[in-house]
């Protein structure tokens, strides 16, 4: 009998500190400056909403911010699926004011990204949004009951350590800032060429999304941020991506991939680093893409 107590009390005594620990940093969640924290507590109102995986972050809002009088959200992150991004740019839009412009890079088309559970990591924000909840519990169903049966596993990720890294300070500037190696530059030639891996169902909630932001009475612009001008003839079927977005989300995709062309602008083969991310962006202003607050 007392050896059952034991375990009993022992079980009892792990659920207590789990739900203790699962409480706390949920508190810290909510509290967070991150990106997707003030998207689910309401405080990430803007002007200018940008989304795309890691290239996302050439949308240096800082720059932008400064340049335009506008104020921005990024919900970029590293290997952001289309299918997140879409659950992600739907929450947003429903728990703000539409912005003005929604701007996207389309190079999260790719079908490795869901698979390397990137959705996963977003799980300590499951509690805050059905649309999340629901797309955990379809693509990483073992994921999501076990931070059902543990709240302290949902924080197991490197989103939640971003969230606490932001916990008290901007994540604004959040961009490379470094130039791409001489090693980099030498062998740009050897490296194997890039091919975007998608398919309809993708282009179908790109589409998916362009048409719920436009519903809210946003502007869509479609993009195709900077690569390292060497590396661009390693995209071996981007042209077809490019067509295949256009058909099926009736936006025209503005191709910038050859925009900036200097070395030192470049953090590696595809993504630029702060001074890349001014060129561009002052591209991106200078065709209106991203427009100036009246005066």
């Amino acid at each position: 009998m007392k050896k059952i107590l034991w375990i009993f009390g022992t079980i009892a005594l792990a659920l207590l500190l789990d739900r203790a620990g699962g409480w706390f940093l949920a508190k810290i969640t909510k509290e967070s400056q991150f990106r997707y924290s003030r998207l689910y507590n309401g405080n990430e109102e803007a002007d200018i909403l940008f989304m795309g995986n890691s290239r996302g972050l050439s949308f240096f809002q800082p720059y932008v911010e400064e340049k335009t009088g506008f104020t921005t959200a990024n919900l970029s992150y590293n290997g952001m699926p289309i299918e997140l991004a879409n659950t992600l740019v739907k929450d947003y839009l429903d728990r703000h004011k539409p912005p003005r412009v929604m701007v996207m890079d389309i190079s999260l088309l790719d079908s490795t990204r869901m698979d390397n559970k990137i959705g996963y990591q977003f799980n300590h924000y499951s509690p805050y949004s059905g649309r999340l909840s629901q797309l955990l519990k379809d693509k990483v169903p073992n994921d999501y009951y076990a931070g059902k049966v543990s709240h302290l596993y949902r924080f197991n990720s490197e989103v939640f350590q971003r969230t606490f890294f932001y916990w008290k300070k901007s994540d604004k500037d959040w961009l490379l800032d470094r130039v791409i190696s001489p090693e980099m530059v030498a062998n740009v030639a050897a490296q194997k060429p890039l091919r975007f891996s998608y398919n309809e169902k993708m282009l179908n909630h790109l589409a998916d999304l362009v048409k719920y932001a436009q519903g809210k009475g946003t502007r869509v612009e479609l993009v195709m941020n900077p690569y390292y001008p060497e590396f661009v003839p390693k995209l071996v079927n981007l042209d077809t991506l490019i067509m295949d977005v256009q058909r099926t989300a009736g936006v025209t995709v503005k191709k910038y991939i050859n925009e900036v062309q200097k070395t030192e602008a470049f953090g590696d083969y595809q993504h630029v680093n702060k001074v890349g991310a001014k060129l561009y962006l002052d591209k991106l202003m200078q065709d209106g893409v991203i427009s100036n607050k009246p005066n």
